[in-house]
């Protein structure tokens, strides 16, 4: 174990920011701390950190304990090169290095025992530090971190913030760290850079823990996903796709067993405010007895970032054509040429995400599709019945001086107040908030009012870019589960790889001179891109490995498999348990048995880690 918080507390300005922040940090855990904007997560890895202190609860950090931490403020050193800061990782390799260069020199001149003796001690400790592979290592995280050779010779005063934070993760990650600490770690890192980051870090030989919005990033590298929900944590021992599935059935719940307390508490104070009305000796005792009832009572949270109950169905007004949208050779240029000969056909029902390298003019595509640009060369031509509703990242179809219900009940008339409200709702728009001029909306509200536009339009060709950018992760999935009922065709841009994951029938990679379709959806384009050409090897080293292990490791291993589809049964039985009603309505039935699915699921993970152990 290296960390282990037990009730951490904090407050800022006398109001409550973490209330009951309770988990472990093992040696190789792959950790994802997420929440809402303002949950405390940042505030959570900077008491880790020791960068913020805490009001009360326990912080216990193993002696052995290192910690490397990406930070938005680095303390680069302005005048060195980029090549010279991840040198100074490695100064005391290079200090022995220079000592057996020194005693090379004494050797040739005037050989001793004395000598020799220092000479192979460090020469041993320079071999067993791999030091010899030093400058390649330096070399290899630099690059991937998207820097050039011909730059690495650069000052870091010279850098944008962007190339700082890349350089400061690369010194991170040469580092090695028993833990290692990272705040938006995917911030200012192309797509190259970013499956550089997800490959480095899932065989990262130490722990992570890591605060990310990145929804694919996360279920790329974690096993264990801890939520900060109402100022508390909550451990899911699992990647995030799993937590996602969880946390749905959870929230229900949970919202079921707030409300019905709610409507207990309710009945309770209806009760002490009628005895109280009486104005008897005895009805004044009777409402006290019943106040003091109340007061015992554990209330609930309320569960944060509720989807809305309201679901509104996106049909089209009309049905498209098999045939949507034909781009032909298409050439678009400004000063320079952008793209040239882009290709691809769309079909009724098809669900595209367009890729490729920031610049290479995806934006300009479908503002030449949508007719906004004129196209230098080849032709763009739509389907019979093709009707469409465009959404564009810089908002311009927004009028500013309107509120947000004004705006969509003059682009939809016909739409009743309550319809108004019940689809705004959808994108968190509640009460009074339906009622904010746009011209003070943040740019992610913005883009949930034009999302709330495009889908009411009732077009049946969707042309999206970047409809995620700026929204939550409750705005995200809302979106995905209204683009996947839709009966229309989508053409979208995004950089979420998760929504592509969750929405694309088909990618489109744009490059300078071609564009290349894959079917399926972005671990589809990934495994058609980039195959994993070590795989026979890897097959062959596991089948080397499994031919030495004795007959008593076999033996163990095939005793803690049984253990391992034992556990995973129980598991499997009492998750079946949670649905049923008489457990759901009962929250303490309902806690005894998740706190015992948590103590299996530990007990697989110890079972899982020593199966892994002897299979090495």
């Amino acid at each position: 174990m290296l960390i282990e918080c037990s009730n951490i507390t904090k407050t800022f300005q006398g109001i409550p920011l973490l209330k009951d922040i309770t988990f472990k940090i093992d040696d190789h855990d792959k950790i994802a701390v997420i929440g809402v904007n303002g949950a405390g997560k940042t505030t959570i890895l900077n008491i880790l950190t020791g960068q913020e202190s805490y009001d009360s609860g326990d912080l216990f950090k193993s002696k052995e304990l290192t910690i490397g931490y990406l930070k938005q403020q680095h303390d680069l050193d302005m005048n060195k090169t980029i090549y010279d800061c991840t040198l100074d990782v490695f100064q005391p390799l290079i200090q022995i290095e220079n000592r057996m260069r020194e005693l090379e020199l004494k050797m040739s001149e005037d050989y001793s025992d004395i000598v020799m003796n220092e000479y192979d001690d460090l020469s041993h400790r320079f071999q067993q530090q791999d030091g010899f592979s030093y400058p390649s290592k330096i070399v290899g995280v630099l690059k991937g971190m998207g820097f050039l050779e011909e730059e690495f010779q650069q000052k870091v005063y010279e850098l944008s913030g962007g190339q700082k934070t890349r350089l400061a993760l690369a010194k991170l990650l040469l580092e090695e760290p028993k833990l290692l600490v990272l705040d938006e770690p995917t911030n200012h890192l192309d797509s190259e850079a970013i499956r550089f980051l997800e490959s480095y870090l899932k065989s990262y030989k130490n722990a992570l823990i890591i605060v990310s919005h990145d929804r694919y990033f996360i279920d790329t590298i974690s096993n264990k996903i801890i939520e900060i929900e109402n100022g508390k944590s909550h451990i899911y021992q699992c990647d995030y796709e799993a937590y996602s599935i969880q946390k749905r059935t959870q929230r229900a719940i949970d919202l079921k067993h707030y409300i019905n307390q709610q409507k207990e508490i309710k009945k309770i104070q209806d009760s002490i405010d009628t005895l109280k009305s009486f104005n008897r000796e005895k009805s004044i005792k009777r409402a006290e007895s019943k106040e003091k009832q109340l007061a015992k009572i554990e209330l609930f949270d309320k569960p944060e970032n509720l989807p809305s109950a309201i679901t509104v169905q996106f049909h089209p007004a009309i049905e498209s054509g098999y045939d949507v949208l034909k781009v032909s050779d298409l050439t678009m240029k400004y000063d320079d040429i952008v793209f040239k000969h882009c290709s691809f056909d769309i079909k009724k029902g098809d669900r595209v995400a367009i890729i490729g390298e920031n610049g290479i003019g995806k934006t300009t595509l479908f503002k030449a599709i949508v007719g906004k640009l004129p196209i230098h060369h080849g032709k763009i031509r739509f389907g019979a019945h093709v009707e469409m509703a465009y959404y564009d990242q810089e908002h311009e179809s927004l009028d500013q001086t309107k509120t947000i219900f004004k705006e969509i009940s003059d682009a939809f008339p016909k739409m009743t107040n309550q319809e108004i409200r019940s689809t705004l709702a959808m994108f968190n728009f509640r009460g009074d908030d339906v009622f904010k001029d746009i011209a003070v909306l943040s740019g992610g509200e913005k883009g949930r009012v034009v999302l709330t536009e495009v889908l009411l339009k009732q077009a049946n060709l969707l042309i999206l870019d970047e409809p995620t950018n700026h929204l939550d992760i409750s705005s995200k999935e809302v979106l995905e589960d209204a683009l996947n009922s839709f009966e229309g065709t989508i053409l979208f841009i995004s950089h979420d790889r998760y929504f592509i994951n969750k929405v694309a029938t088909r990618v489109i990679e744009i490059q300078k001179e071609q564009t290349i379709s894959y079917q399926g959806n972005y671990d589809s384009y990934i495994a058609q891109k980039i195959p994993d050409v070590h795989k026979e090897i890897r097959v062959i080293n596991e089948n080397k490995k499994r031919q030495i292990i004795d007959n008593k490791t076999r033996n163990e291993i095939k005793k803690i498999e049984r253990m391992i589809d034992t556990l995973e049964k129980d598991i499997i039985n009492l998750k079946n348990q949670l649905h049923d009603n008489e457990i759901i309505n009962d929250y303490k039935k309902y806690n005894q048995i998740t706190d015992e699915i948590d103590e299996k699921e530990i007990e697989l993970m110890n079972m899982m880690e020593k199966w892994e152990e002897l299979q090495k």
